[in-house]
């Protein structure tokens, strides 16, 4: 069974920092690429932010580029988002999230519980 647990989240003061974590079970994880999207409060639709591909490569969305950075531990299973310089609008609750494909073929999305994270003064 495919499993996603995200942890890390917490309340966090403008210009500080949180490390994701990302714990994976289920599936090959080193060669998943696998992705991080938010939820803002009082939004529908989740915003994407970054992927990172089993050869390590990266991808950002232009909101977050150069203030998190995704990197995964192949090892334990594990990604992480490192995220500094935190605004008020990076609140939101944070999702890793990745594709596989069934036997048939088929891209099955599969996402985790999500980690509330709060930055205020």
């Amino acid at each position: 069974e495919v499993q996603l647990v995200e942890s890390g989240g917490g309340l966090v003061q403008p210009g500080g920092s949180l490390r994701l974590s990302c714990a994976a079970s289920g599936f090959t994880f080193s060669t998943a690429t696998m992705t991080w999207a938010r939820l803002p409060p009082g939004k529908e639709e989740l915003e994407w932010l970054s992927g990172i591909y089993g050869d390590g490569r990266e991808t950002y969305a232009d909101s977050v580029k150069g203030r998190f950075t995704a990197s995964r531990d192949n090892a334990k299973n594990t990604m992480y988002l490192q995220m500094n310089s935190l605004k008020p609008e990076d609140t939101a609750v944070y999702y890793c999230a990745t594709q596989l494909k069934n036997d048939y073929g088929l891209e099955i999305s599969y996402w985790g519980q999500g980690t509330q994270v709060t930055v205020s003064s």
